[in-house]
């Protein structure tokens, strides 16, 4: 099944064609031709992901997914949250949003103590298939926030989140095969694929 994904960030593609497996062609919309910004004007995760997956879905009228993200941190009472790739500014720069977060969280919390570092990512997944339907996707990675960058793996907040399945390293320290089998995108990705089969 041919599925478009309504993202052009190449490590969420390789993810998601990891997660659903070969039953699944996972395209980008620059792959059809579709290159410019699609709007996230929402004010949750679900009302963005819900938006980017119509978008696609009324110039192609093809199976779609989209997905939206957010680095939920308890102690900046669950900021970046919606603007987790805008949180520097407008230029979705990775280094910038970890080194703000970093700033904000040593403000926040400058005892450094663990239990206060507590975060999650948190993603929703929308897809639409023929009939136009929206079905929703939910998943979590439970973790907290290091006091420092580590790792060259992944991308986004992973060289600063500390998930709670991998005591010690970063999501930039564990292998892709390791990501996937306990992140946010991959419990939504999974739930979907269970979805679909069950049809």
């Amino acid at each position: 099944m041919k599925i478009i994904f309504a993202t052009g960030n190449q490590g969420k593609l390789r993810e998601a064609a990891e997660v659903l497996g070969p039953d699944y062609e996972i395209v980008s919309p620059a792959s059809l031709g579709i290159t410019e910004d699609i709007p996230e004007t929402g004010s949750t995760l679900q009302e963005n992901s819900l938006q980017k997956a119509q978008y696609i879905f009324e110039r192609t009228g093809l199976p779609v997914f989209a997905d939206d993200t957010g680095l939920e941190v308890d102690a900046l009472g669950g900021a970046p949250g919606i603007y987790s790739a805008r949180y520097a500014g407008p230029n979705h720069d990775h280094q910038a949003n970890m080194d703000k977060l970093l700033e904000e969280l040593s403000k926040a919390v400058p005892d450094g103590d663990p239990a206060s570092r507590r975060a999650r990512f948190r993603t929703v997944v929308t897809l639409i298939l023929a009939d136009g339907t929206p079905h929703f996707f939910e998943g979590r990675c439970e973790g907290r926030i290091a006091t420092e960058k580590r790792g060259n793996g992944g991308f986004g907040y992973d060289p600063v989140f500390l998930p709670d399945a991998y005591p010690g390293r970063t999501l930039a320290e564990v292998s892709e095969e390791e990501k996937n089998a306990v992140s946010h995108r991959g419990n939504a990705m999974r739930a979907l694929s269970q979805w679909l089969k069950s049809r």
